[in-house]
């Protein structure tokens, strides 16, 4: 799974901040209110930071175990020396150049809360693009129920589609075992452990082996590393986020490349396949997707900012129609 390269994240990570006074900061706010700390901390938060004022109130959210919305509602509580210290050591982390999420332990995607660690890519919004046409596709399509999420990562496709489709079956893929490990943990977090597999294999498990206990997919899904291995370092995330989910080899399109070889013979007919691709990748994708599916509806569509973001896949079933 792989991050844009032209986007910037709402945190800052190759930013290093100049060390402010942490100790003088507690010392004033020993009796710090909610309203005082969220009227202070974002001055503090502002040189590592694009959104100082939202992640002050998603720090103390954090620190205190409390909703945002709680606390703008409750202005006037009186912050522990605990809540304090909890902040003073998250922005110690964020001055460090750790991202927010990983400082947190968890992030928000497709409505749910996740574990997040440094074993894995943290979840970006415009991966809820694929999320969407995956879960649209499957609603329109009730007698098909097997998806493959291919490098998991976090598992926050797998588990959004699952937590959504009750009686989705999924198997979850990745290389990284902690990644692996993670996944776990936020399948029985939000209760879908039941109807996921999880399964340590580079793209998707041997075909003879497999396949001879299970069906074939009705839905492939994959965010695969998609940055080019000599652009990698020019990311803000170098170094912070797993290379493994970002570095998609010398045009970036290796694991794409590889994955579309090999899911003629995963997919079942009228199957589908969605692909999340790095924005300049587009037409290249397109070609690929072309080369290995000759009959097939293969459409691009874009995000929110307007850039080339997912490749879709629809083959043509047994009865010679879409889907």
């Amino acid at each position: 799974m792989a991050t844009l390269m032209n986007s910037s994240p709402n945190w800052l990570p190759a930013t290093r901040l100049n060390a402010w006074p942490l100790a003088d900061w507690m010392m004033k706010i020993s009796r710090q209110t909610v309203a005082s700390a969220l009227k202070s901390l974002p001055a503090k938060l502002s040189h590592i930071s694009e959104t100082p004022v939202l992640d002050a109130q998603v720090l103390l959210a954090h620190a205190t175990g409390k909703t945002r919305t709680w606390l703008l509602a409750h202005p006037e509580t009186v912050l522990t020396e605990t809540e304090l210290a909890t902040v003073k050591e998250a922005i110690a982390h964020l001055q460090q150049g750790m991202p927010l999420p990983y400082v947190l332990g968890h992030w928000e995607f497709f409505g749910l809360d996740f574990l997040v660690t440094p074993d894995t890519l943290i979840p970006r919004p415009e991966t809820e693009l694929l999320v969407e046409r995956a879960l649209h596709w499957l609603q329109a399509a009730p007698h098909r129920r097997s998806l493959a999420d291919v490098g998991t990562g976090s598992g926050c496709i797998a588990i959004s589609l699952a937590k959504h489709i009750p009686d989705l079956w999924v198997v979850a893929t990745d290389l990284s075992l902690p990644a692996l490990k993670v996944t776990q943990k936020n399948a029985c977090r939000h209760d879908v452990q039941k109807r996921i597999d999880l399964i340590q294999c580079d793209l998707l498990p041997p075909h003879s082996n497999y396949l001879a206990t299970r069906s074939h997919f009705d839905l492939i899904c994959a965010n695969l590393p998609y940055i080019p291995s000599s652009t990698l370092h020019q990311l803000p995330v170098y170094g912070r986020e797993p290379s493994l989910a970002l570095d998609g080899g010398t045009d970036g399109l290796d694991l794409i490349r590889r994955l579309l070889n090999i899911a003629p013979e995963w997919l079942a007919p009228g199957g589908a396949i969605f692909l999340e691709i790095e924005a300049s990748q587009g037409a290249a994708v397109l070609s690929l997707a072309y080369d290995t599916f000759h009959q097939a509806h293969i459409s691009l569509e874009k995000d929110l900012t307007g850039s080339d973001r997912l490749v879709c896949i629809q083959t043509i079933g047994n009865n010679g129609l879409i889907g």
